[in-house]
């Protein structure tokens, strides 16, 4: 969970969206989400690897050229112009760098910064297919595990959610390596994710448990890193309106002693309100954490589930 009290976790993100000038034609592509509102709660790096590399600005902007599954950057007027290499190389190195965020915002449709969906053209001009940016190919290629996307698909409600709750995941996994892993990190760690995993991916929670549960004699320095690119992985996939309902009555039932029948009623009904599509997501969230400020739970205060991100993010209102 998010900590005030810590610094900001970290995010790279491409210059353009921040509001630099550093586009081929001079512009930029400031995303106001980015600036405005994510900027109050992670410190933004800003990178442009066509700057970086040495392409002005303004400049002959470039395309990717030939086979989608391994195109080139090249010119779109002089063919001679081919950044592919230089994109490739300072990929890699920016990868090794930037070795403290915890997440990338990229600029889509670029042909450096592209995470998918890039026009691939044929030598002849004409278009051929889709591939992925030669920065953003090797950057991520460096990082399986980091929670990337593209900056347009932000503007979804439930992919804005599900992006910034793997970002804050990274960052409180990056707590748990700082202060060394043991089998007792491993397993409150998970402890803490279970409602977490459980909206998200209900068969990769389990099999989450049971690698931990057969943790046996490995050591937790050989379990952890496995542990963690499937938590990653089963955290990419979107929380669903029937997985969140599954576990907003899981949570419930801690309340079961706890709160009168015209209560539990109530929970129920907002409940199913939430899962036909009638309010979002904070609605029974809100009622739920009402009651357990009354009836507090240990093990249901300490679910990443009920605050996976700062509140006045405001990202399960519209969910």
């Amino acid at each position: 969970m998010s900590d005030s009290s810590t610094s900001p976790p970290k995010i790279a993100i491409s210059a353009c969206l921040m509001g630099a000038e550093v586009r081929y034609n001079g512009g930029h592509k400031e995303s106001r989400l980015c600036t405005r509102t994510l900027s109050e709660h992670f410190e933004f790096v800003p990178v442009c690897p066509e700057v970086a590399i040495g392409l002005g600005i303004p400049r002959e902007p470039i395309r990717l050229v030939g086979d989608p599954e391994q195109p080139e950057a090249l010119g779109t007027v002089d063919r001679e112009i081919n950044v592919t290499g230089p994109l490739a190389e300072y990929g890699q190195k920016m990868a090794a760098e930037l070795n403290d965020i915890c997440g990338y915002i990229f600029m889509q449709q670029s042909p450096s910064c592209g995470l998918e969906r890039v026009k691939v053209y044929h030598t002849n001009g004409a278009p051929l297919g889709n591939g992925r940016g030669i920065y953003a190919q090797a950057f991520c290629a460096a990082h399986p595990e980091l929670p990337v996307e593209e900056a347009g698909r932000l503007n979804d409600p439930v992919l804005r959610e599900n992006f910034i709750t793997r970002v804050f995941a990274y960052s409180d996994w990056q707590q748990v390596l700082r202060q060394g892993l043991s089998r007792r990190a491993l397993t409150d760690f998970h402890s803490r994710y279970k409602y977490l995993l459980m909206a998200h991916n209900p068969v990769q929670y389990k099999a989450l448990g049971n690698l931990l549960g057969n943790m046996g004699r490995l050591d937790p320095e050989e379990l952890g890193p496995r542990y963690f690119s499937e938590l990653m992985a089963a955290l990419k996939k979107c929380a669903t309106r029937r997985t969140h309902s599954n576990v907003l009555q899981h949570i419930s039932g801690y309340l079961k002693q706890a709160i009168s029948p015209e209560d539990k009623q109530e929970v129920q009904h907002i409940i199913g309100q939430y899962r036909h599509g009638i309010v979002p997501l904070v609605v029974p969230l809100t009622l739920l954490k009402h009651h357990f400020r009354l009836h507090p739970d240990p093990y249901i205060a300490q679910q990443v589930y009920l605050q996976p991100h700062p509140e006045n993010l405001s990202l399960r209102n519209a969910i």
